[in-house]
């Protein structure tokens, strides 16, 4: 059984047992969420596509840990303009652990 969930303005394409880095969001290791924005559901050939979102499927999913991707340079320069700039970036996440696709 596989779905297709909405969370933080992406899609993501998930089984039970799959382990994703979710946006940030503040919870204790081994809490449980709930993902209601379910896109499509596929069970055994059989698919079905909600508009937007499927009525009663629901995701589960675990919380793993929390933690900080590795940093990203964004460095900016304008030819002959003696102008540049420097900046790093890194993002906060959530690791989360697919349980159960109702």
């Amino acid at each position: 059984m596989t779905a297709i969930i909405k969370h933080g303005g992406k899609q993501y394409k998930v089984q039970e047992g799959d382990i994703l880095r979710l946006d940030y969001m503040g919870l204790e290791p081994k809490a449980k969420i709930e993902i209601k924005e379910v896109l499509a559901v596929e069970n055994d050939g059989d698919l079905k596509v909600g508009t937007p979102y499927v009525d009663g499927a629901v995701v589960e999913a675990e919380v793993i840990n929390e933690g900080r991707e590795r940093k990203i340079i964004i460095y900016k320069k304008r030819r002959r303009k003696d102008s540049k700039l420097k900046r790093g970036f890194r993002r906060d996440f959530t690791r989360v652990r697919i349980t159960k696709i109702a």
